[in-house]
């Protein structure tokens, strides 16, 4: 379907589209409907709507169209009639979807569990309405504020040919415009043998907004093209000469984004400008012009870049940090709003155990009260809230209190869930109609079911594929406790102030063992021991809480403010909020032993040891940051030790393979370092480490934050911000969130801190990360159970090998399930683990008979079997990888370090 090319002429191509944030400084709704256009003039049913009736009028007319959560929107309010001419023109290839996941997400604050679930979310709609002529060919990440290594490898991995993006470092762009170096081909994994992980990748020239001058929007202010010779302001000439400039690409053809934010409201006022453009620029061709403009797609585009059959240099690191000038580093929102972003985390582990359930559960969980599977409504919270504005802290207050709620709609939908399933045959059969409570507020320690009742049994639900030891604080109202589990054992635990602490170990799918807490007569005592330290903590670990102060724009270098995006203190040596800190030390039995450290009346520590563990808490409580000093702050916590990192650390690409960073240094550039501190920024999603020969300290993270090493030795993470000015990149308000009880957000984490040798580091920091992001799900009610309870379930057969991650298990059609089994380790990573690994998919589940399997993309929207996508020349060729290891048999799937299988499974309950 694609337009003919001129091979002798130099082909411009026209990519008519519309940039639709699924929320920034409107709320996704009031994007919808076009409402409060006093914020924003922006409604994107009528840019569907005017696209469709202006690509009717010209066969020669394309569009693409990204966002599948407006379109999934628009698509189901049209009539019957509308929906064939736009299957028609889907057909044709004249509306093409690009990208196509439910919303274009960000990269540096994502994990990658959710990115692959809102691409799932998308890219199955459009294939069950469209089919193959609606699957996306092109990722399409023309926003985001810097690229992630992994979401490049996603893409591979989901059957994409070519991946476009608009922003990249300045620095970085002004010498791919002089080398020609504009597109390239990026190996995105260092363990996938290639090309699995390999995709071709390019800057578009303008960003994604049209040529200077070429914007004919009504809300642009570009002269319209003024074609008729007898008026006195006819312009054509002028239009046409100044339309080239793209002599820093490789092959005679060239992308023109003709389109920008929110655009083609009224679509005719762009198509008959271009209309015009295309006829003008071409008809100088009679008189030699070597120029031949056509509309056109990105797929289309991609074709013949491809057809070129060029050598393309090779992209092995990432896009991070971004700066668009020398003092403006878009690292400030790898922390912003880090409320919202532990929200996101949990609704995320939320999210996996409620589609857990609904496989596992059978047939009486395909349906609920509110008339679809009670996962639907959390899928599409999480698949808005993974927009490049919204985890990552980027949008105005109103809309992010939007997202919250649309994630806490989504998390009492998964709840009617677990309810039904407590009450079925098939789980737990509970001998008390009793509801079961959630209590979400434990993170500010209030849960009233357990303060109040003097008995209660608390349910923990593992979604992991393997046994995990978990840590459980309650709040309570007495001191005189009895723990038992599900087989009457004592559970060690210990009261303490008006917590109650005791170590659950949690079996696969554990939906009834761990913990029955029932009040007895039995006396509980505290040992008076002192805080001993962990024979793993062999080295000199100093934990201090420092500030930034924010820069408010006064500063004679530059007039760039910190906010949402931008992270630029106005000093490179960050402030001591108190050089001593008030300490209580409290030791609690052999179950935990705490020390308590008060910094400052907003900022307190608890660091913790829990008995059997190996890895070491940290608890942080920092807020309401106070500004009444008329300064911005940007609390972070340092770790200072005597590893000898020499300007070296790691970060994590979106929760999977770590990159290695080094301070002031650019793999790909020679850097000019302009920023010491924000340049030296990098994202992590789940952790980060600091290691020499002989020790790595492992950081893993309970949400995405910025991080960074700027002395030799240390590790310093960015907790919390609050700041006072807006940074001129387009939220128009300062970053300083409200607290609910005081002024100013208050936010609590958790950090876990762990020591080993280099070579078996991953071993313990890669199911640490895992068991972070997964965490178990606590359920309370009242009373005991009856002697008829099922106490103990299992949906696994056995643990998964310790390599392998159950990424995804969740109701697909009827009588299938989609499951994705993950090798969590890197080619290398570890001596134990990062070999090839083996699962039985008959033995696997204790409730599912498996009757037949199928292979699926990633993006599980195209059989394994039928994936074709282009080959790519390259001027380099990568390390030698070991052959990849075969599956034995049909029903046994062999896992390669780092490689993810998405199977659709024919299941039958037993």
């Amino acid at each position: 379907s694609c337009p003919a090319t001129n091979p002798s002429m130099l082909n411009v191509h026209l990519v008519p589209h519309t940039h639709d944030d699924v929320g920034w400084l409107k709320t996704v709704d009031q994007y919808y409907y076009g409402d409060r256009n006093n914020i924003q003039h922006a409604g994107v049913q009528y840019i569907l709507d005017s696209v469709i009736d202006q690509l009717q009028k010209d066969p020669a007319r394309r569009f693409i169209y990204v966002e599948t959560a407006f379109f999934y929107r628009w698509w189901r309010q049209q009539s019957q009639s509308t929906q064939r001419i736009v299957a028609q023109l889907v057909n044709e290839g004249r509306l093409e979807f690009i990208n196509g996941g439910w919303c274009m997400s960000d990269e540096a604050t994502t994990h990658y569990s959710a990115v692959i679930d809102q691409m799932t979310l998308g890219l199955r709609f459009l294939n069950d309405t469209f089919g193959e002529c609606g699957r996306p060919r092109v990722a399409w990440h023309i926003d985001p504020f810097g690229h992630a290594r992994e979401h490049a490898s996603i893409f591979a991995q989901m059957g994409y040919d070519g991946f476009f993006f608009g922003r990249l470092d300045y620095q970085d762009k002004a010498r791919r415009m002089k080398t020609k170096e504009m597109e390239m081909l990026w190996r995105a994994s260092e363990s996938l043998t290639p090309p699995l992980a390999d995709l071709f990748t390019g800057v578009l020239p303008n960003g994604y907004n049209p040529p200077e001058g070429f914007c004919w929007d009504q809300s642009c202010d570009d002269a319209p093209i003024r074609d008729d010779p007898d008026l006195e302001d006819y312009n054509v000439d002028e239009i046409v000469q100044k339309f080239l400039n793209a002599a820093f690409y490789k092959t005679n053809h060239i992308i023109m984004t003709m389109g920008s934010d929110f655009q083609y409201e009224n679509a005719n006022l762009w198509y008959k400008n271009m209309d015009k453009l295309i006829k003008y620029v071409n008809a100088l061709q009679a008189k030699g012009s070597k120029v031949n403009v056509l509309y056109s797609t990105p797929s289309c585009y991609l074709q013949e870049l491809n057809l070129a059959n060029l050598t393309w240099p090779l992209k092995t690191d990432d896009f991070f940090p971004y700066a668009d000038d020398a003092h403006d580093f878009w690292t400030g929102y790898f922390t912003s709003r880090p409320a919202l972003k532990l929200y996101e985390r949990l609704s995320n582990s939320r999210l996996q155990t409620c589609n857990q359930l609904e496989v596992l559960g059978g047939p009486k969980s395909k349906s609920g009260p509110f008339g679809e599977g009670d996962s639907d409504t959390m899928k599409r919270a999480m698949g808005v809230a993974q927009h490049h504005d919204a985890v990552s802290g980027t949008e105005k207050q109103h809309v992010a209190y939007d997202y919250a709620r649309r994630l806490a709609t989504g998390w009492a939908h998964c709840e009617v869930q677990k309810h039904k399933l407590h009450h079925s045959n098939t789980l737990a059969t509970l001998g008390s109609e009793a509801p079961r409570v959630f209590c979400e507020n434990l993170n500010i320690s209030v849960c009233p079911l357990t303060e109040s009742s003097h008995k209660f049994s608390m349910n923990v639900y593992n979604p992991l594929g393997r046994t995990v030891s978990w840590p459980v604080r309650l709040p309570v109202n007495g001191s005189v406790y009895s723990v038992t589990d599900a087989n009457g054992r004592a559970v060690d635990s210990q009261v303490g102030n008006v917590f109650i602490s005791l170590k659950c170990t949690c079996y696969i799918y554990d939906m009834k063992s761990s913990c029955l807490l029932p009040l007895l007569s039995v006396s509980m005592y505290q040992k008076s021991e002192s805080f001993q330290k962990n024979e793993v903590m062999c080295v000199f670990v100093l934990f201090g809480n420092y500030r930034y102060n924010a820069s408010a724009g006064n500063n004679k270098e530059s007039r760039q403010t910190s906010g949402a995006y931008i992270f630029r203190p106005n000093s490179s040596d960050p402030f001591v909020i108190n050089k001593t800190a008030e300490t209580q030390i409290v030791t609690v039995s052999s179950t935990v032993q705490e020390v308590t450290q008060r910094f400052s009346p907003w900022v307190s520590q608890v660091v913790r040891l829990y008995e059997g563990h190996r890895e070491l808490e940290l608890e942080w409580t920092v807020g309401p940051v106070p500004v009444a000093d008329g300064l911005g702050k940007e609390v972070i916590t340092r770790l200072d030790t005597d590893i000898k990192s020499s300007d070296y650390f790691y970060t994590d690409s979106n929760g999977r393979e770590v990159l290695e960073r080094r301070k002031d240094y650019r793999p790909t550039w020679e850097l000019k370092q302009t920023e010491p501190v924000a340049g030296n920024y990098y994202p992590i999603n789940s952790r980060a480490y600091i290691k020499d020969d002989k020790h790595q300290l492992t950081v893993v993270t309970d949400r995405s934050q910025g991080a960074s090493s700027l002395y030799n030795g240390s590790l310093e993470i960015m907790l919390h911000r609050r700041l006072l000015y807006d940074d001129f990149r387009g939220v128009g308000e300062p970053l300083s969130e409200p607290g609910e009880f005081s002024d100013g957000l208050v936010a609590r984490g958790r950090l876990l801190l762990t020591l080993s040798p280099p070579d078996t580091a991953a071993d313990v920091h890669r199911p640490l990360a895992q068991g972070m992001v997964l965490q178990p799900l606590l359920s309370f009610q009242d009373g005991t159970p009856s002697a008829n309870t099922k106490l103990e379930f299992s949906g696994l057969q056995t643990s998964l090998p310790p390599a392998v991650h159950l990424l995804t298990l969740s109701q697909w059609d009827k009588d299938t399930a989609l499951i994705r089994l993950e090798h969590q380790y890197q080619a290398k990573e570890s001596k134990t683990h990062s070999q090839p690994v083996t699962v039985n998919l008959q033995k696997l589940f204790s409730t599912l008979e498996v009757l037949g399997a199928s292979e699926m993309s990633l993006g599980a929207n195209q059989w394994k079997e039928d994936m074709n996508r282009l080959q790519w020349n390259t001027e380099k060729t990568s390390k030698p990888l070991p052959l990849s290891a075969k599956d034995p048999s049909p029903w046994e799937v062999t896992l390669n370090p780092m490689e993810i299988r998405t199977l659709l499974l024919r299941v039958r309950q037993l």
